[in-house]
C-alpha cells in the first residue's frame, strides 16, 4: 500500500463512548463498502478521532472517502516520527515544489499527547526553517489568506503532514438512524433523499424517469448498497410504491419532495405515517445550488 489517507470526522466525536465506538465501526464498514464497490483494496486503522486508510491509488481513494457520510475531510498524508527535526525536513520536502518565488504560506499545527513543544512553537519553527531554506525566493508567511498551507497533525509519537484537504459530506454514518423510503422525481426529491442519508438513514430510492439519472449518477455513489425500488410514474403510482416498500422494509418514514404549500395536504393524505420533507422551505434556486454541491462530492 503506497499512500496513506488521514480521515477526519466531526459529529461522531460528540457522542457518548459506547455510541461513538458503534458509530466509528459503522463508518469503517461504510469506507470498506465504497472500496469494495470500486474493486479497490485498502487497509484501515484508527486512533482517537481519526481514521487512517492505506491504499495504492491516492486520488481514487480520496474520491471514495469523500463520499462517506460522517467524514468531514480527508487528506493524503506523509507520516514521520514526532521529532521536530524530522518534521521540519519533511515539511520542506513537501513545500519545495509548491512555493514559487514571492508566494505566501502558512503552517497549521495541531497536537495530541504530551510533547516538549506547543503547537504554536512547532508551527513557528517549521516556518522559520522554510524561510531559511529558500531565502532567494522572497517567501512570505500569511496566516490569514496564504497561497499554500501545510497541515501538521501530531498524534503522540507519530506526525502526519499534508498540503491539502478534500471536503467530505459530514453528518452521521449511513445506517445508524433507521430506514426511510424516498421519492426521487427530480433534484428536490434527490436532495431530500441525500439529506436523510446524511443523517444516517438507510434509504430505499424510488425514482421516476426524471429522477432515475440522479440516483444512478449521484445518490448511488454515496451508498453502493442503496435499495432501489421499481421505476414509477409520478402521482398515484408513486405513492402506492412508496407505501408498499415502506411496509415491506418496516421503514420509519417516507421522504417526499414537497413545497410549503403542498405539505398540509400531504400530511392529510399520508395519515399516521411519518413524512419527512427536508427541502420544504427551499426555493427551486436553493435546491439547485445545494444539489450542485452534492453532485461535486460524488464526482
Amino acid at each position: 500500500m503506497s499512500a496513506l489517507l488521514l480521515v477526519r470526522y466531526g459529529e461522531l466525536a460528540l457522542k457518548s463512548p459506547p455510541v461513538r465506538r458503534e458509530f466509528e465501526r459503522t463508518l469503517q464498514r461504510n469506507v470498506l463498502d465504497q472500496f469494495a464497490a470500486a474493486g479497490l483494496a485498502c487497509r484501515l486503522r484508527s486512533d482517537a478521532g481519526h481514521l487512517y486508510v492505506e491504499a495504492d491509488e491516492p486520488e481514487a481513494a480520496l474520491r471514495l472517502v469523500r463520499r462517506v457520510f460522517g467524514v468531514t475531510s480527508a487528506s493524503e498524508v506523509f507520516e514521520v516520527p514526532t521529532d521536530p527535526a524530522r518534521i521540519a525536513e519533511e515539511a520542506i520536502r513537501l513545500l519545495d515544489p509548491l512555493l514559487a518565488s514571492g508566494r505566501s504560506f502558512a503552517i497549521r499545527a495541531r497536537r495530541t499527547g504530551q510533547h516538549a513543544f506547543t503547537s504554536q512553537e512547532l508551527a513557528g519553527s517549521i516556518g522559520a526553517g522554510v524561510l531559511a531554506r529558500f531565502p532567494e525566493r522572497g517567501l512570505r508567511v500569511d496566516l490569514t489568506k496564504p497561497e499554500v498551507e501545510l497541515y501538521v497533525e501530531v498524534r503522540d509519537n507519530r506526525t502526519y503532514l499534508s498540503t491539502g484537504r478534500e471536503k467530505g459530506p459530514g453528518g452521521l454514518p449511513l445506517g445508524v438512524a433507521g430506514r426511510v423510503v424516498a421519492l426521487v422525481d427530480g433534484r428536490r426529491g434527490a436532495l431530500g433523499a441525500y439529506l436523510l442519508m446524511k443523517r444516517g438513514c438507510r434509504t430505499t430510492l424510488v425514482a421516476t424517469a426524471e429522477g432515475a439519472p440522479l440516483v444512478a449518477s449521484v445518490l448511488s455513489k454515496f451508498d453502493p448498497k442503496a435499495p432501489l425500488g421499481p421505476a414509477v410514474e409520478p402521482g398515484t403510482a408513486a405513492e402506492e410504491a412508496l407505501r408498499a416498500l415502506a411496509d415491506q422494509s418496516h421503514a420509519d418514514g417516507i421522504v417526499l419532495p414537497l413545497r410549503v404549500e403542498e405539505f398540509s395536504e400531504a400530511k392529510v393524505r399520508w395519515g399516521d405515517r411519518v413524512v419527512f420533507s427536508p427541502t420544504v422551505g427551499l426555493t427551486d434556486e436553493e435546491v439547485d445550488g445545494r444539489w450542485r454541491a452534492v453532485a461535486q462530492l460524488a464526482a
